[in-house]
């Protein structure tokens, strides 16, 4: 075989210029040899690997820790002392089969009497030595005025509420009576659902857990209070309602609330405390604990915008306890979509088993906190515990006291460790590092721009501004992608920079080095600085969280020292002469197990319930832009991704993967888009409905006396973001949409909807629409007006009063005061009253009005009348009927569609009037 020639080139060297070829040849060898400097290089299939593992991971830890249930139990397995899912589901079937039950209904009233009728056979057959107390308790007229969350600027008042109240009590322990455990849920639903999730599935497990209790109870310190209350739908009222009239409401010590937020899954703890007690005995008492201090974080800062029985329970009467909640398939939050059939298998079975051994933990504990929440002996703020649990089997409870001690050691440890390492490495170590910082700031940047740019364009490209409501996987490639590939872009970005730094460094220390092996050293030198930016990340979120106590704040401890222990264990040296390395696998895969374990499910589980809450996102139809909540949604994936994905990324760029990613995020990306584009996923389904509803409004707005000319039409609207030109089309009911006719519901606004003026005259009558009328108005310095109120066939309606105006009011009914004088307190110049009753609630109120002294009667435009009207009053009535033409339209609604009801919607018929300020 012939040798092949020498190229010309290596031909023409000279051979000194040969030799020290050579010569650096072998000090490269050497250099590797001696300091041990490998060759920058990674498999681009080992990192793919470990995306793949930890993404793995991540999910097996999200299915395990809220998507396993526990095993259904017969009444035969548990005997009378246990807990049975298949009993409880009898309860949820019987009260599902009565179909939606608000307040008022007939069907409300059949489902307290089957209560009623459980709760008896359950004293019947309760062990001989208990006690069982069933009181049918008629509440009379009450007003709840709460002052935080979603009562600010309201007053909310009821009459004729009724509740099932039982009291398990030993029968030879007089003292227990006096020191009582409230379990509580509501039986009452929203207008538009059968509710099998909110709340059936919480009164059936209480119902069963009586009957468990029941045979426990005789070795009670403490009394167990179930109450099945009505009136939470409209306002939390029958929590007010007990607290404020029932005897037995001073002897409760520790409340216990049960709501649903979605339909089944497992029961979450998300609100605890005050006080840590309760939260510290059912760590150390559920079978399957489960809860977030994060979801209470998040609902204390109003990102969760909704309330329960709860704040009630805390801040009326001072009580700490527990809050639990389903939360899964959060999407079918008060639409036809909460029914039996979606009711996952041991969701009850779960719940059950926790709180039966929870209650008897606490049951007879003689250490039940006595007094209010805030009065434990020690400040509030140095009581409240910190909570979480892993995988859904162990719950980790420490107080504040020992967080703030724990974060501050680990800061200062921290910033004693950095400052130490900058003093030792000098100037190019500190420019290192910002240069590090300055990656992980552009890793930011790039992320959520990407992300955040899609959500923004989407509903452009969609028919839909929310098309991944149906099929939640799909945010993976419309955000979670493009998220991926920004981090990454803007990351490598830094890692040029800081490698331009280090170059420049290295060269000034005069090292005998060839340009290869330099340029070696200088990627496995920032390779290491990027990793270690993760600890800056996290150190800086440490601290802001510690600082406003935040109680999640356990996050960032945990991203921070596992990591930081991987890092300090197997990769740092004290020897400043020692050549970087590549950095270990086994450091990446110590640093993440933790961190994975404990916080993968919950962020997984977030976007989940982000992704159901955007169904009922626009409170006011129209007021916001239908790219928000796809933009929201976008950036809290982006932002997950930043935080999760920095130790990660720092490995891409010596593994020649940075290509591949490119191509499989682009890939990924594009067939997500394809399918929203071109339909092949659809954005809603008959499960996974959209909220809409339908009203007939009969409007006197701008009228009052004679000159009252009632307008009446359909409106249909939604509180999910988007037109609704698809739904219109299909109804062909004569609707015309857009933003021309603005809609006052006195509680809410509808800026964009649609409405119809076609066959409105019947299904109600001018006997019907209710009345202002001025009865006196006594003019001077201390302006006082009367003012009679007919709500004529309505017991639920919403009065808006212009504090602009009007500086105090007083409301009477039946001649029993209903208001009192009182500081009130406003949004947008408005104090608004929402009344809710039974049947038997009164119709005829008497409003008396306490002018503002030199009032200037400032003008109020009403959009859609077309001329300034000076409106005093505003009010609104709500009648639970169907017109033909609502019914017609109704029937011909997209079976994508849902009827979606809460306290401030309107039902089927409403009726708009007010009451000019020149009346």
């Amino acid at each position: 075989m012939r040798r092949r020639p020498e190229s010309s080139s290596a031909a023409s060297k000279p051979s000194s210029s040969i030799h020290e070829e050579e010569d650096l040849s072998k000090v490269d060898e050497e250099v590797h040899s001696n300091y041990g400097v490998k060759r920058p290089k990674r498999s681009a299939y080992v990192w793919w690997a470990l995306l793949v593992l930890i993404i793995q991971s991540s999910w097996a830890v999200h299915y395990y820790q809220f998507e396993s249930m526990p095993m259904p139990l017969s009444a035969d397995q548990v005997g009378k002392r246990g807990f049975s899912e298949q009993e409880a589901m009898k309860h949820v079937v019987a009260l599902t089969e009565l179909g939606p039950h608000p307040l008022g209904s007939d069907a409300l009233d059949s489902a307290l009497q089957y209560i009623l009728a459980a709760s008896q056979k359950i004293k019947k057959m309760a062990h001989w030595e208990v006690d069982v107390e069933v009181d049918l308790f008629h509440a009379k007229s009450g007003a709840n005025s709460l002052v935080s969350g979603l009562f600010v600027g309201k007053t909310l008042v009821y009459s004729d509420l009724n509740h099932i109240i039982l009291r398990i009590l030993p029968k030879y322990a007089s003292e227990a009576g006096e020191n009582a455990i409230l379990v509580s849920s509501h039986i009452d639903t929203v207008f538009s659902t059968e509710g099998a999730g909110d709340c059936s599935s919480c009164v059936a497990v209480m119902l069963e857990l009586a009957r468990g209790i029941s045979h426990w109870a005789h070795g009670f310190k403490n009394a167990v209070i179930f109450l099945f209350n009505t009136g939470e739908e409209e306002g939390l009222n029958g929590a007010h309602s007990f607290i404020t009239q029932h005897p037995w409401s001073s002897t409760i010590r520790m409340a216990i609330d049960l709501e649903s937020m979605g339909i089944g899954g497992k029961s979450t703890i998300f609100q605890a405390g005050p006080h840590p007690w309760a939260i510290e005995n059912f760590a150390m008492a559920a079978k399957y604990p489960s809860g977030q201090i994060i979801a209470q974080d998040l609902f204390s800062f109003g990102v969760i915008k909704s309330a329960t029985d709860f704040q009630v329970y805390k801040e009326l009467a001072g009580l700490s306890g527990l809050d639990f909640a389903y939360m899964d398939s959060s999407a079918v939050y008060h639409t036809k979509n909460d029914k039996l059939e979606l009711l996952k298998p041991g969701s009850l079975q779960h719940l059950g088993d926790n709180m039966l051994a929870f209650l008897l933990q606490t049951a007879t504990s003689s250490h039940l906190p006595k007094g209010k929440a805030m009065e434990a002996g020690e400040k509030a703020g140095h009581e409240t515990a910190i909570f979480f649990d892993i995988l859904g089997t162990y719950m980790i409870v420490f107080r504040q006291h020992f967080a703030n001690m724990l974060h501050n050691s680990v800061l200062m440890q921290s910033l004693l460790i950095w400052s130490t390492s900058l003093l030792m490495g000098g100037y190019p170590a500190a420019v290192s590092l910002a240069l590090s910082c300055l990656s992980l700031i552009l890793l930011w940047i790039f992320s959520l721009s990407f992300s955040v740019l899609v959500g923004f364009i989407l509903p452009l490209v969609s028919s839909s501004a929310a098309p991944y409501v149906a099929s939640p996987w799909l945010v993976v490639g419309l955000f979670a992608a493009p998220a991926l590939l920004g981090a990454l872009t803007g990351q490598h970005l830094g890692y040029l920079i800081l490698q331009m730094y280090l170059s420049r460094v290295i060269s000034k220390r005069g090292q005998q080095l060839s340009p290869v092996v330099q340029a070696d050293l200088i990627k496995l030198e920032a390779e290491r600085w990027l990793f270690k930016a993760g600890f800056v990340q996290w150190l800086v979120l440490l601290m802001v969280g510690n600082y406003y106590k935040i109680g999640s704040s356990y996050l960032a401890l945990v991203w921070l020292v596992s990591p930081a222990f991987a890092y300090g264990l197997l990769e740092a040296t004290l020897t400043p002469v020692q050549f970087p390395k590549p950095l270990k696998i086994v450091t990446l895969l110590i640093s993440l197990t933790v961190p994975i374990l404990i916080s993968a499910g919950m962020f997984i589980r977030f976007a989940g319930i982000a992704i159901g809450i955007v169904v009922r996102f626009d409170r006011n139809p129209g007021s916001t832009p239908e790219w928000l909540g796809s933009v929201l949604i976008s950036a809290y994936i982006a932002v997950v991704i930043c935080l999760t994905s920095v130790y990660l990324l720092s490995y891409v760029h010596l593994s020649g993967a940075k290509r591949s990613i490119f191509l499989a995020t682009c890939i990924l990306f594009g067939l997500s888009l394809s399918a929203v584009f071109f339909g092949i996923v659809p954005p809603f389904t008959e499960d996974t409905a959209r909220a809409v509803n339908v009203v007939h409004v009969v409007d006197t707005t701008g009228g009052y006396g004679e000159n009252q000319d009632p307008s009446s039409y359909i409106s249909l609207f939604s509180n999910t973001p988007g037109k609704l030109m698809k739904e219109v089309e299909q109804i062909k009911e004569g609707f015309i949409c857009g933003r021309d006719r603005v809609i006052d519901f006195v509680t809410f606004s509808v800026k964009y909807g649609c409405w119809t003026y076609d066959d409105t005259k019947t299904g109600w009558s001018k006997s019907d629409i209710p009345t202002l009328h001025v009865a006196s108005d006594t003019k001077g310095d201390d302006r006082i007006t009367q003012v009679s109120i007919d709500t004529k066939v309505s017991t639920r309606w919403s009065l808006a009063i212009n504090t602009k105006e009007i500086e105090d009011l007083k409301l009477t009914g039946d001649s029993e005061e209903l208001i009192p004088l009182s500081e009130k307190s406003s949004i947008d110049g408005w104090h608004i009253i929402q009344y809710s009753g039974g049947r038997n609630a009164p119709t005829r109120f008497d409003l008396t009005l306490f002018w503002v002294k030199n009032s200037t009667h400032l003008s109020r435009k009403v959009e859609g009348q077309g001329e300034d009207q000076h409106l005093l009053l505003k009010l609104r009535t709500d009648v639970d009927r169907l017109t033909p033409k609502a019914e017609r339209v109704l029937m011909k609604l997209p079976p994508w569609c849902s009827q979606f009801g809460k306290s401030t919607s309107p039902h089927t018929l409403a009726f708009l009037s007010s009451l000019p300020v020149d009346f």
